[in-house]
């Protein structure tokens, strides 16, 4: 549950509860974190030569002739997504270091760290960086893993207080708004300093298309050789940063064997009780008992837990930097609020160094001169952003973006700070697409390769991606919306790549055909909805497949709620 989702929660709850809401936030008081912390500073792996990663780096760069350093393989189905972690953590033979937002408790997590406590077994370093916002109830079982040998975990930005709920601890908190509000939203997961996986997923059922209640159509980019080397360094900033609390000065294995206890008995409760309500904090889950096995036949259909063959995989060499936010974007305890710069990108000098990623991909946009594609599942334009669209079009650059619907959004309340620039957005010549919800369109959505996405009927688009000109191709961890520009930190990949550029170009398209309703104005100046290419639906004069409900509480929601918090 992202900050933007509890605002919805909150906001839902505070209609309905007020008086005991208000008291809430009159007695509650902050909790405090651990003070003089130890943090054991520790690398990535100098040099992957000699691990079977990194021979097979070399093999297939020598293979294919590549004068370019680094390649790259675009993971743009639940397969591929899944088995190319797999792979990672079977093949890594030194070091494993994973890097989320979120990390749920859910089926294929639990394939995935038993995985990755087999590789630690068998001697294999395991650094897992994760943001803390997270880490409570059902999903705080994964801090297990820290008491496991050759694991280490940390807790990016924690919130002090119990684990026992999200949103009782985020109460406990309240004093400390700021650090709520700011989230290490990057996403790593990298073996042996050779290869390493970076894109918009977090690590759960929703996002390899098996979610019980829906699904996210994401993207990732697996990279190998020299561009790794610079998701190592930015993973180690962020470790070794103040900010990162070990697990066990925030938890003991005691309290979490408890919760873990807590949680089975809320489980056996839930299952024997009928109609039982959807999990507080709204995440998907597995089911239990009868249903495994349909659980199980519904997850084989999307992916099976064979890991990818990487010595089959058709990489494709170029030049490519790693744009990332410094962890100081974040303000230490005794730091006022503020940014830092990011890191400079480095691929051909393509962009010059910029306050955060999102400051940089509006150079990129400011560099383009033919055409601009962009996903960004919540998209809230700020006024740079608007500055830089309105500029492209001057300039005579298509400008494409797509987006989640209301009745697509998770988070419906980000959709509010969209909606109030959609009609500006028009006017400056911007193209807007909104993704449709249903199940049918997710097939052939970001060019799926056939994968379709099973369990809930409901798709939400995740996939956070740039295409300039087809040459340059951004994907990352990153919205373009205020929350990435000025709150949380985040990561991407910007790559020069004609072929890959047209490979996700394709994809995008398609989906904007067929998934997505392309929204218009009217001679007369209202909205119109055109429906997607052979939906068979007629084109809709108000938000589509959206309750009348859902219209109404964001009509009276959305003007308290400003940009920079949705």
């Amino acid at each position: 549950m992202h900050p933007r989702i509890l605002l919805d929660r909150l906001s839902t709850a505070f209609g309905q509860a007020g008086i005991l809401g208000a008291l809430l936030l009159g007695l509650t008081a902050c909790a405090q974190l651990p003070q003089d912390v130890p943090r054991p500073p520790s690398r990535a792996l100098a040099s992957p030569e000699g691990t079977p990663l990194g021979t097979l780096v070399q093999q297939r760069r020598r293979d294919a002739g590549a004068r370019s350093a680094s390649g790259f393989l675009l993971l743009e189905g639940p397969q591929s997504a899944y088995g190319s972690r797999l792979a990672l953590v079977d093949a890594a033979r030194k070091t494993l270091d994973l890097q989320y937002y979120a990390i749920h408790a859910d089926a294929s997590t639990a394939r995935l760290m038993r995985a990755v406590r087999e590789a630690a077994a068998r001697g294999v370093r395991v650094r897992i960086l994760l943001d803390d916002f997270h880490s409570t109830g059902r999903n705080a079982l994964v801090l297990r893993l820290a008491f496991e040998p050759n694991i280490e975990i940390r807790l990016f930005n924690p919130l002090a207080g119990a684990r026992a709920s999200a949103l009782g601890r985020v109460v406990s908190s309240l004093g400390d708004a700021g650090r709520i509000q700011q989230r290490m939203h990057n996403k790593l997961f990298i073996a042996d300093n050779a290869m390493g996986i970076t894109g918009g997923r977090n690590l759960g059922d929703a996002y390899f298309g098996h979610g019980d209640a829906g699904n996210f159509v994401d993207l990732d980019v697996l990279a190998s050789g020299e561009v790794v080397k610079e998701l190592s360094r930015s993973f180690d900033t962020y470790w070794n940063n103040e900010r990162a609390y070990p697990v066990q000065s925030l938890v003991s294995r005691e309290a979490l064997d408890r919760l873990r206890d807590e949680v089975r008995a809320e489980r056996e409760r839930r299952d024997g009780a009928a109609n039982a309500p959807q999990p507080p904090d709204g995440e998907p889950r597995p089911v239990d008992g009868a249903d495994r096995a349909q659980a199980a036949a519904r997850r084989a259909a999307v992916w099976n837990q064979q890991p990818m063959d990487l010595a089959a995989q058709p990489f494709v060499w170029a030049p490519a930097a790693m744009m990332v936010d410094r962890p100081a974007k974040i303000p230490a305890d005794e730091q006022g609020a503020g940014t830092a710069p990011a890191a400079p990108p480095s691929a051909q000098g393509e962009v010059a160094a910029g306050e955060t990623v999102v400051d940089g991909l509006l150079q990129l946009i400011g560099q383009a001169r033919g055409d601009l594609l962009i996903i960004s599942p919540y998209f809230v334009p700020g006024p740079d952003m608007m500055k830089a669209f309105a500029d492209a079009v001057r300039r005579g650059v298509r400008v494409r973006v797509l987006t989640n619907s209301l009745a697509s959004n998770d988070a419906p309340i980000a959709h509010v700070g969209y909606a109030r620039h959609r009609e500006a957005l028009l006017d400056v010549g911007v193209a807007l697409y909104e993704m449709r919800s249903e199940q049918a369109t997710v097939g052939s959505a970001l060019g799926a390769s056939g994968a379709s996405v099973t369990g809930g009927s409901r798709a939400m688009l995740h996939s956070k991606v740039l295409v300039v000109d087809g040459r340059l191709l951004v994907v990352g961890s990153m919205n373009l919306d205020l929350r990435s520009q000025k709150q949380n930190t985040e990561v991407a990949l910007l790559i020069r790549s004609p072929q890959l550029s047209k490979q996700a170009t394709q994809s995008i398209e398609t989906a904007l055909r067929e998934g997505a309703w392309h929204v218009e104005r009217t001679d007369g100046g209202a909205l119109v909805w055109r429906a997607p290419q052979g939906s068979g639906l007629e084109d809709a004069r108000r938000e589509p497949d959206a309750s009348l409900g859902l219209r109404l509480l964001l009509q009276l929601i959305g003007p308290l709620a400003p940009d920079e918090m949705l």
